[in-house]
């Protein structure tokens, strides 16, 4: 069972950090066909492959498959290119606007494994809101698991990855933002199978509201029935 979403607005929080595809908005059927194509040119088997390569930046999916006379960077160039050309099906997850709008813009970030390029193009595509503030995968050496990405997220904020609520949909990007020191929130939006996890889970962005403190401390609850 997932723990349930506190009642009350119990710890306060500097800022919140978004994980962008599968938690903010679902970019599945889009990403699905242009890497269904990219491992059927490659001989993988694409019903084998598909579940490893969410949440991590296109470059680590494909150095971890260590192909050979495959060069990652270059393949994962062309995967890019493709999936800014494919944003059919790109849809914000329920209440995701108009939670990030409640939001003040200096207290949040997206901190996502996709290229700068591909993650504007996929917020503007589910009419979301372009954030003051982004890590992308070209921010960073490693990409997620490794918490690099959200303690640079913090840092861009001026705050301390222990202030900070993660907001994440996947293994590799609840890893991070427990290795960084920060709280998760599981987003289950796109889950097709229940996941364990001692964190606090959501379906939708319908079920939660944030109030701002005298302080400007941000809590997040249930939002009142």
């Amino acid at each position: 069972m997932h723990p349930p979403m506190p009642h009350g607005f119990e710890k306060p929080y500097a800022a919140f950090l978004f994980d962008m595809d599968g938690t903010i908005l679902n970019s599945i059927l889009a990403a699905e066909r242009v890497w269904s194509d990219w491992a059927r040119r490659h001989g993988l088997d694409v019903a084998t492959f598909l579940p490893k390569m969410h949440g991590s930046r296109g470059i680590d999916t494909i150095t971890r498959l260590n192909l050979p006379g495959v060069d990652p960077e270059y393949e994962a160039r062309l995967v890019t290119e493709a999936e800014i050309a494919d944003v059919g099906d790109v849809v914000a997850i329920p209440g995701a606007a108009a939670f990030l709008s409640s939001l003040p813009p200096e207290r949040w970030a997206i901190v996502t494994s996709s290229p700068l390029r591909l993650a504007r193009r996929r917020l503007e595509a589910a009419g979301l809101p372009l954030p003051k503030f982004m890590v992308t995968a070209e921010d960073v050496a490693v990409g997620k698991p490794d918490p690099q990405c959200y303690i640079l997220g913090a840092e861009r904020l001026g705050v301390s990855t222990q202030d900070c609520l993660v907001f994440e949909d996947v293994a590799a990007g609840i890893k991070a933002g427990e290795a960084a020191g920060a709280d998760v929130m599981v987003v289950t939006a796109t889950h097709h199978h229940k996941m364990e996890t001692p964190h606090p889970s959501i379906s939708s962005y319908n079920e939660i509201a944030v109030r701002i403190s005298a302080g400007h401390k941000m809590f997040v609850g249930a939002k009142p029935a």
